[in-house]
């Protein structure tokens, strides 16, 4: 008996590894979530820290009009955009992904460390015992600013890229509604952060220590540091891999290629983009150039995402602008100009849960919601609108006689309107974002196959930045165009609503062209599929290539024997 029970012992505690090994895992998960989140929350305070405070610094401390401060925080942001990209392609071809990682965390410490050094008020902190005051020379205060801006852009890329990979989430198995239900519960987490970011931050920025405001991102920045420290590799999620925006650029030049130097050779083919197989005499094999065509079914959404995007870079650069000559005082408060921010920010987290209450009521009696093109096509006509709205505002604006308003120890000749009478143009705006952002996700997600959605992604989040660089190439053309008088820098002596009006016009273009393509993108039912065959099929198909490019049999012939072997 006891020799028996001897034996069930290693037995049962067998029995209770699996169950001490999920117990493991899970609080694994935990750990790595908690990790995750504290990471995502300092790296958006960190972004959205710098984003609101760029264009009051330019202006009252670098002394840069507003059409050149507007600029900058754009490229800021846009280079914020894409360096996600970037650097998550050098991760994965060069480096490594933790060596990449712990190289951009030092380039966001130095970055953000580089800033409070500009920013901070030296007549408070640089006084000698001699009571003089030491101040950086302009030149040397630019460099390091635009240094520190840089550095940060790459360290968020790579932060992003690597700790927070979109296409690292679980998402194949979902369906519609549970994917779009993601993506709002995901933007929505976000935007609640920049709610906290744009009140706190912009207030200190504005009231408290005038440009102390830079502080913050180099304080939040060591809290991202310890939770890196804290889990290592296990932040690092790596997404499905396949393929790469390289393959996809070369899938198009060899096509254009072959179109314009070669289109004798390949004969007839279904798309211009076939050429670029092997066996028409391209570069690529079928399976690349198939996945490719499949995406390219999605280039007019992405392209038609830049001039929106545009738009929606009018909050932290025009909009901006014009909050901050505007009346900032409720009742003898200054309020931060981070205020104006949040109202846009409100719409998003308002119509998530009701966009998820709504669908979910139409799912449960049977009906079908509102397609994914058709919302898209609606925030772009809010975003129009909104931009209508901020020109007519700032007509409204200059009627009132000019103030003086302090900003940062500057006294500054600013309307005498209130400022929340410009809400309407940020609550539309915000409106549009809440519309357009999840359900361009959603359409990327649902049609292109899962090994190819990595790319997809990456192409849209090329459009958000690319349409950052356009909103900062439009400010500039505008301001040359008109001599100054469409972006000027003292607003009541310029028409800045004539660039407003342009920019509508331009928008309201924009979403003509979406809602005449829309309909190739209202049937998400059917997923798009990429094209996999066999190491012997792509073999047989080159050598076929070989001899139709070489002219050494019949074609004809060729064609035949390959097809009874296929």
């Amino acid at each position: 008996m006891l020799a028996g029970d001897l034996r069930r012992l290693p037995e049962r505690r067998g029995r209770l590894r699996p169950d001490s090994g999920l117990r493991r895992k899970s609080c694994k998960k935990i750990k790595v979530i908690i990790c995750v989140l504290l990471v995502e929350l300092c790296e958006r305070f960190t972004f959205f820290g710098i984003v609101c405070n760029t264009i009051l610094f330019c202006t009252v401390k670098l002394g840069y009009d507003n059409y050149l401060a507007a600029t900058v925080n754009l490229c800021f942001i846009g280079a914020s955009t894409l360096t996600p990209v970037l650097v998550g392609w050098f991760a994965e071809t060069c480096l490594g992904r933790s060596k990449v990682l712990y190289g951009c965390a030092l380039l966001h410490f130095f970055g953000t460390a580089m800033l409070p050094v500009v920013a901070f008020p030296f007549e408070d902190f640089y006084i000698d015992t001699h009571h003089m005051t030491h101040q950086l020379k302009p030149r040397d205060q630019q460099i390091l600013f635009y240094t520190g801006l840089l550095a940060a852009a790459l360290g968020i890329g790579g932060i992003r890229a690597i700790l927070c990979p979109m296409g690292a989430y679980s998402l194949q198995c979902y369906n519609q509604h549970q994917l779009l239900s993601f993506f709002n519960w995901f933007y929505w987490l976000v935007n609640l952060n920049s709610t906290v970011v744009f009140l706190g931050i912009a207030y200190i920025q504005q009231s408290v220590a005038k440009n102390l405001g830079f502080l913050i991102p180099f304080t939040s920045v060591l809290l991202a540091l310890i939770a890196i420290h804290m889990m290592r590799n296990k932040l690092t999620y790596k997404p499905q891999r396949a393929g790469s925006l390289l393959t996809t650029l070369g899938v198009f030049l060899n096509s254009l290629k072959m179109c314009c130097l070669h289109s004798h050779l390949s004969g007839d083919v279904g798309s211009w983009l076939d050429r670029a197989k092997e066996n028409n005499g391209g570069r690529y094999s079928e399976t690349h150039v198939e996945n490719v065509k499949v995406l390219a079914k999605l280039f007019p959404l992405y392209s038609l995402q830049l001039l929106y995007r545009a738009c929606i870079t009018q909050i932290p650069s025009s909009f901006y602008i014009q909050t901050m000559n505007s009346n900032l005082h409720l009742h003898n408060l200054l309020l931060p100009i981070g205020t104006m921010n949040v109202i846009s920010i409100l719409p998003l987290l308002l119509l998530a849960p009701l966009i998820e209450c709504v669908t979910t009521c139409y799912l449960s009696k049977g009906k079908t919601p509102l397609a994914p093109a058709k919302v898209i096509t609606l925030g772009h006509a809010c975003a129009t609108l909104s931009v209508l709205v901020a020109g007519l505002s700032e007509l409204w604006r200059k009627a009132y006689p000019l103030v003086e308003q302090t900003l940062s120890g500057k006294v500054m000749q600013v309307s005498s309107m209130p400022c929340f009478q410009l809400a309407p143009q940020y609550i539309l705006l915000g409106l549009a974002e809440a519309l357009v952002t999840p359900a361009c996700s959603l359409i990327s997600f649902q049609l292109t196959p899962s090994h190819i959605r990595g790319i997809s992604l990456h192409f849209l989040t090329l459009s958000y930045g690319g349409g950052c660089f356009l909103g900062a190439f439009l400010i500039q053309l505008a301001f040359f165009l008109s001599g100054g008088n469409f972006y000027p820098n003292i607003l009541h002596d310029g028409n800045l609503e004539r660039f407003f009006f342009l920019l509508a016009t331009l928008m309201a273009v924009n979403t003509v062209v979406f809602w005449s393509v829309s309909n190739r993108y209202k049937d998400l039912t059917v997923q798009g599929k990429g094209l996999t065959i066999s190491p012997l099929t792509e073999k047989l198909l080159h050598d076929k290539a070989c001899l139709r490019f070489y002219d050494t049999v019949d074609c004809s012939y060729t064609n035949k024997s390959i097809e009874s072997i296929l």
